[in-house]
């Protein structure tokens, strides 16, 4: 269970400070309000569990902490945006969630001679959510990028208060199609956190078999969104194909190729019999076999690799530093995943996917996938050794009023809280793995050429909708 610590508005600061120096790690940070009075929380991450630091903000504000943990610049600015927190130290706090008219409140200041700006979105030619890209070039080269997301800001957080622990799941799964389980089940474990509850092994199993599909179909997309980045036609087309067979097989053996409502709270969802279970496990055979031989084509395309390699970089200290999580963390050198501590989950003997040579660059993102695709088949092809059965989550300690989930979505750690006021949710938080990278993505932009951002957009691969939530 997580663990909660409450401390008073000057110890702040120190408690953060000491928390990350004893090796913790930032997860997120989020603000609550209970009878006109907010709150600032801060969740810690280490190998012996989750820990939520929480402090009253009273006077409206408490001393900001981005100078010691910079991942958590964004949690300060959107806090401010929606609940009028102030962070002193956190200077300048630009707006993020706010869309003020004046472009000083939320762009960073470039100037100098030859400097000028180069606006793309918020409509786009393909069919995506709005986002403003803000480039500050010199010629064509980079040098810095501001993004302008959460422009549908559907409220889906502040929607979700007020339901039962069961009611509020269909408000996390709605925040992004593609990262449907990963929302979901995070928001499952936040509930059945709060509850005192574990899931056994059925359930366990289940949830793990969902979240690798998802994993699968998305990593396939990733993969060929990538080629279609450096306009290499025959990778696109291949494993989008690839991509499609993988979200026909979520079709057959759960009714959605996005697999929305496959998690429960406190229960199973789904269901496989022994034919049902060979019968998709043989599919995903054939799909590995498959994907195997679309990515050998790709290893030996000479021209496709020369557009990949130092494009892009984002390195082990940029990462570390901005808080990165999942491929593109894992692509500069940070051998962390979720999976590998998930005892709600089924990833017994878990190792990380890791690169001989973590160099950071677009060509260490799409390798990285490569392997993480090699494990996943691998992890699937276990689960389905024997039919699914829905299981549940047993009573195993007393009930709180705050739970935490943390999963590995395709983009990275994905992190939910839910504050209970009895059995109905007071608070909502989802913080997904699109959410933390994007500030890695603006960073691996500076310094390339314009024409090279939609190939390294694409390495990364972000939601929209994470943060449109």
């Amino acid at each position: 269970m997580t663990a909660i610590e409450h401390v008073a508005p000057h110890a702040w600061r120190v408690t953060v400070a000491d928390a990350l120096a004893g090796g913790e790690r930032f997860g997120g940070a989020w603000a609550s309000r209970r009878d006109g009075h907010p709150t600032w929380r801060a969740l810690l991450v280490s190998p012996h569990g989750l820990r939520v630091v929480s402090c009253p903000a009273s006077e409206g504000h408490l001393e900001s902490i981005v100078d010691l943990v910079e991942a958590a610049g964004w949690d300060e600015r959107e806090a401010h945006d929606l609940h009028g927190l102030e962070f002193p130290g956190h200077s300048p706090l630009r707006a993020l969630a706010a869309h003020p008219e004046d472009p000083a409140q939320w762009m960073t200041p470039v100037s100098g001679d030859g400097v000028h700006q180069v606006a793309v979105g918020p409509i786009h030619a393909g069919v995506i959510e709005s986002g403003h890209f803000r480039f500050h070039v010199i010629g064509e080269r980079i040098l810095a990028l501001d993004l302008r997301l959460f422009y549908k800001h559907r409220g889906l957080e502040r929607a979700a208060e007020g339901r039962d622990g069961a009611g509020g799941l269909a408000y996390a799964q709605r925040a992004c199609g593609a990262c449907a389980v990963a929302n979901t089940l995070a928001y499952a474990q936040a509930v059945e956190d709060a509850g005192g509850l574990q899931p056994d092994r059925e359930l366990r199993s289940a949830r793990t078999v969902l979240l690798e599909l998802e994993r699968l179909y998305n990593h396939l997309h990733d993969i060929g969104a990538i080629c279609a980045g450096v306009g290499f036609a025959p990778g696109s087309m291949a494993f989008a194909a690839l991509k499609d067979r993988a979200q026909q097989i979520n079709q057959r053996a759960f009714g959605h190729r996005f697999l929305f409502g496959s998690v429960g709270v406190g229960c199973g969802a789904v269901e496989l019999d022994a034919s049902s279970t060979d019968a998709t496990r043989g599919a995903l055979r054939e799909l590995h076999a498959d994907t195997a031989a679309a990515w050998r084509e790709l290893e030996f395309a000479g021209s496709l690799q020369a557009r990949f390699d130092g494009v892009g970089v984002l390195g082990t200290a940029d990462a570390l530093r901005l808080g990165a999580v999942g491929p593109a963390a894992r692509a500069a050198g940070i051998r962390e995943d979720v999976r590998g501590a998930s005892p709600r989950l089924a990833y017994d003997d878990f190792t990380p996917a890791s690169l001989a040579e973590p160099t950071g660059d677009v060509g260490a993102r799409v390798r990285l996938r490569a392997i993480e695709l090699e494990t996943t088949y691998h992890l699937l092809d276990g689960l389905l050794a024997r039919p699914l059965t829905p299981g549940r989550a047993v009573a195993v300690a007393e009930t709180a009023t705050l739970g935490v989930g943390r999963v590995e979505s395709a983009r990275g750690a994905t992190m939910c809280a839910v504050e209970l006021d009895g059995a109905r949710v007071a608070r909502l938080r989802l913080r997904t793995g699109s959410y933390a990278n994007w500030p890695a993505l603006a960073h691996a932009a500076a310094g390339n050429l314009l024409p090279d951002f939609p190939l390294i957009n694409k390495s990364f691969e972000l939601c929209y909708a994470c943060v449109d939530r």
